[in-house]
């Protein structure tokens, strides 16, 4: 496909006494989105932020927003991270049950709108979303906390994703979130993946801008 990889670092791992710091950090480091995790403790079991930090970010960086709601309302809470900023959602199809709906509101918002898929949900969830979606993102790990072990699997399922893609004739990014690192990276942009997100591979290294350097490079040798 030729497209340039993208690079969203997680703010989820970053320090949330010095955040704006660490945004800058990555910004000036060359990273081309801000990932920010939104979790409810209901759908996950962790609690992070909501709508103000949304809009407190997009004071303080030109980088796109995107903002990955792992929330049990986002059919009804969606407009509230739009209102604050996002540049795009990215919504669960286990959590959410008018898909469509919220794609609409996110279009008509002049934001990009994205599902993603849990480790034990299967590609074909996507079947009646995948042509109205600017970005599918596929969970590395089971969501909830940073830190976690990739779980092979996710290989395959980029691979089954960028298939399905193809044979309905669309092209959305393909994002994967979890575990990401200089090793599992080029195994995803392998199988198609062109957006990667990564939290404690940056924010937890000793030097976050050559992090992001390092996966960057590791992974655009394997880019599809």
């Amino acid at each position: 496909m030729n497209r340039p990889l993208l690079m969203a670092p997680s703010i989820l791992s970053a320090d949330f006494t010095r955040l704006g710091e660490a945004v800058t950090l990555v910004e000036a480091a060359g990273a081309d989105l801000i990932h920010v995790d939104v979790m409810d403790g209901h759908f996950v079991p962790n609690l992070t932020i909501g709508p103000p930090v949304v809009k407190a970010l997009k004071r303080i960086t030109k980088l796109p927003l995107d903002v990955h709601l792992m929330i049990d309302n986002a059919d009804e809470t969606v407009g509230w991270y739009l209102d604050a900023g996002a540049d795009i959602v990215v919504v669960h199809v286990e959590a959410c049950n008018h898909l469509h709906r919220i794609a609409q509101t996110a279009h008509a918002a002049g934001a990009q709108m994205g599902v993603s898929l849990n480790p034990g949900t299967p590609v074909s969830a996507l079947e009646g979303i995948i042509t109205e979606v600017d970005l599918v993102l596929v969970m590395g790990v089971n969501p909830g906390f940073g830190g976690q072990a990739f779980i092979p699997a996710t290989v395959d399922r980029v691979r089954e994703v960028a298939d399905l893609a193809r044979s309905k004739g669309v092209s959305p990014r393909i994002a994967v979130d979890g575990g990401i690192d200089p090793t599992t990276a080029p195994l995803v942009t392998a199988a198609g993946a062109d957006m990667l997100i990564a939290g404690s591979a940056i924010f937890c290294a000793e030097d976050p801008s050559a992090a992001l350097a390092d996966i960057r490079s590791a992974a655009v040798t394997q880019l599809v």
